[in-house]
């Protein structure tokens, strides 16, 4: 399916300057964020791509290739695993709007301490570092977590009052979560001691959660980890950070992976090199020899006369790419294991077979030899 224009995508010109750009990806960012349009996979769908547009036409290099090329110059780049993928979409709008988000949130998408303390406030982000195994990186999973958090009273309903108990705006800062102390020419504005920065007083703070409106509860999370993730990899669980205040919506969690090393795969990108032990007549005389993979074994034939460190590659037996583009290649080195305890007929005939070698049988050493007849004067 062929990709919409960027700039179709970001509604500018392609003589928009990049501050134009930056203008119209923060309004169509905030307009079709996932956390303002909860549910909706067309707001999701357009929120994802308004990232891509956006990562793209905001640097001048990339913006340049996407002018010549479209968006073949960086589909060919993934499909070759020179890190053609696109960063997280809600990395780029913290990235755009600054900070962590929190100031955002509360200013488009309902709550905030600065204009209204009292009202709805979002919860927290949270962060959770999960180890998995090579080969639930490399293939998907589901996991469960525990994770304990601060989840809304069921008592009082995430209020923070008793049933049927006033709440009134505090005295001391009417409301405003903060006072004013002069110093001087200046004045600094400091949180409400009396409040502690809520603008409100509780008269009978419910007994369960001791007014806070939360309470530390432990939840089982599933989450489903694509094939082909990589250490350092983050995924985004939406609204299983902390709970919001008083209504607030809450946060989402953080899982950022931390995958083991495997006992024979080495992973580049989507590509897995392994190194496979033959004999030394298996290595002179060739064979077919099998050769592990994530999947089923794969045959490789060793041509006589293979040299250790030669390279065979299997295409399609790498890791799945993250962005769709298939599966990475398998890279299968050779390594020839020299006999180590032999017997005295083992050792007989091999002084037999030595003696009968020239330089026909051995054309790589003899050619060296002869080049560096020069040193040896």
């Amino acid at each position: 399916m062929a990709k919409r224009d960027y700039y179709e995508i970001l509604e500018v010109s392609r003589q928009e300057t990049a501050e134009g750009i930056k203008k119209s990806y923060r309004r169509l960012a905030v307009k079709y964020h996932p956390d303002k349009n909860p549910g909706d996979r067309h707001a999701e769908e357009k929120f994802k791509e308004l990232g891509e547009a956006y990562e793209v036409l905001s640097d001048p290099q990339k913006r340049a290739a996407y002018d010549q090329y479209g968006p073949d110059a960086f589909d060919a780049r993934a499909r070759a695993g020179r890190g053609g993928g696109f960063h997280d979409p809600f990395d780029i709008f913290r990235d755009v709007f600054g900070g962590d988000g929190g100031s955002i949130f509360e200013q488009f998408f309902g709550g905030g301490t600065r204009s209204d303390p009292s009202g709805p406030q979002r919860g927290n982000d949270l962060r959770y570092d999960l180890e998995i195994t090579f080969e639930e990186a490399a293939l998907g999973c589901e996991k469960e977590i525990s994770i304990t958090k601060p989840d809304r009273c069921d008592k009082c309903n995430g209020t923070g009052s008793e049933p049927g108990a006033k709440i009134r705006p505090c005295d001391t800062c009417n409301g405003r979560g903060q006072v004013i102390a002069s110093r001087g020419i200046f004045s600094i504005a400091q949180t409400c001691p009396k409040c502690q920065g809520a603008g409100r007083i509780i008269e009978k703070p419910c007994r369960g959660c001791s007014g806070s409106g939360r309470k530390d509860r432990t939840s089982k999370i599933t989450l489903r980890i694509p094939a082909g993730v990589d250490a350092g990899s983050r995924l985004r669980s939406s609204g299983n950070g902390e709970s919001g205040l008083r209504g607030g919506p809450a946060g989402d969690l953080y899982v950022v992976l931390h995958v083991k090393p495997h006992d024979i795969f080495q992973r580049e990108e989507d590509d897995l090199l392994c190194e496979v032990p033959i004999s030394f007549v298996q290595a002179t005389l060739g064979a077919e020899i099998q050769v592990p993979t994530l999947g089923e074994k794969a045959t490789i034939k060793i041509p006589a006369g293979t040299q250790p460190g030669t390279l065979f590659r299997l295409r399609g037996k790498g890791i799945k790419n993250l962005q769709g583009y298939g599966h990475g290649d398998l890279h299968v080195k050779i390594n020839v294991e020299v006999p180590t305890r032999l017997s005295s007929a083992q050792k007989n005939k091999l002084q037999e077979f030595a003696a009968a070698c020239d330089e026909q049988v051995n054309p790589i050493s003899a050619g060296f030899f002869e080049k560096a007849k020069r040193w040896f004067r």
